[in-house]
């Protein structure tokens, strides 16, 4: 074996054992874009040097990709996160949660909009760095939380630190969208579902139909979104009604109970004391397939409608409690 190529193997020792490949890696990032969509939804686009190392599926699509993204407390700069390859699980989640709350910022999670791969240069045009765009729900009336509050201040160059899925590791973490031989689906959500529903909605297949709707503040939040589906998106503005409201009563006019085909009771989930999160691996057959995200309240009633009013198969019914009205989650 010729010197240059053992020289090569030992480069590529050195590289991997200083950059394991693991599922999770942190992405040092920077705003290049801020575009407000509406008045509650503001679009941040991110580059960073190694974002082309960030993972999709197969197709290379992002549909409800769930990332975390770090914020520093005011005053304090956010504490070392460059060893951090491993998931939730491992020790570093574990040892940033024995930090001091207002040293070690806080952690949100969020769901990637869109992902563009880089560009390399041609004889025609430059490179184009990749790309990640994330939008984000700005509560006016006060009630935003710490990641919302550092978006409507956001300008091109600040950074920013996520940790998400490692495109080098294979399986990407973090989708839960697994219609699999469905060919009608029912997309329901609030506003913090909309990015994800988006994104869902623009990898569909022109042969799936179905309907997608999504609850919003005002019908000013109300946003352009294409797909080649046969699925419509409904759009709901609440105004002054209570969360939720709108978009039971339109899941309930599209998707009527059958006569005499009463489906059994979902066990009662403590909303208040543990997480609302069940994505079965995918749906079971050709029929429906639905996809439920928003306030943990909503979705879980949503969840028990679908269930056993309309007697729906539990394993082709994904539902997440997104976040749960009264309550700051990590």
């Amino acid at each position: 074996m010729s010197s240059s190529i053992l020289e090569n193997e030992a480069t590529t020792i050195e590289a991997l054992e200083a950059d394991p490949i693991k599922p999770m890696r942190v992405f040092d990032l920077q705003v290049s874009a801020v575009q407000q969509l509406s008045k509650h939804f503001r679009r941040i686009t991110f580059t960073g040097s190694d974002l082309d190392l960030f993972g999709s599926n197969a197709a290379g699509e992002t549909l409800d990709l769930r990332v975390k993204i770090m914020i520093p407390s005011p005053g304090h700069a956010l504490p070392e996160f460059s060893n951090i390859r491993g998931s939730l699980q491992d020790d570093w989640y574990q040892s940033w949660r024995t930090l001091d709350e207002s040293v070690r910022g806080v952690m949100r999670t969020y769901t990637v909009r869109s992902l563009r791969r880089a560009v390399p240069a041609s004889e025609q045009s430059p490179a184009v760095p990749a790309e990640m765009d994330i939008d984000f729900v700005l509560h006016l009336d006060g009630g935003s939380g710490p990641a919302a509050e550092w978006a409507a201040g956001a300008l091109v160059g600040d950074p920013l630190l996520l940790v998400g899925p490692c495109a080098r590791w294979g399986d990407c973490l973090g989708i839960e969208f697994a219609p699999g031989n469905a060919e009608r689906v029912l997309l329901v959500g609030d506003e913090t579902a909309v990015p994800a529903i988006a994104a869902i909605l623009e990898t569909l297949p022109a042969h799936i139909s179905g309907h997608a709707v999504l609850e919003v503040p005002t019908a000013a939040d109300f946003l352009d979104i294409s797909t080649p589906a046969s699925v419509e998106a409904v759009w709901l503005a609440r105004g002054s009604m209570p969360h939720g409201e709108a978009l039971s009563a339109a899941v309930q006019s599209l998707i009527v109970p059958a006569a005499c085909d009463v489906g059994e009771e979902p066990e009662e989930v403590d909303i208040d004391a543990s997480i609302l999160w069940e994505t079965p691996a995918g749906a079971a057959g050709h029929g429906l397939y639905a996809w439920i995200a928003g306030e943990a309240a909503t979705i879980r009633d949503l969840r028990r409608y679908l269930v056993r009013d309309v007697g729906m198969d539990r394993n082709a019914v994904a539902f997440m409690g997104y976040w749960r009205k009264g309550q700051a989650l990590d």
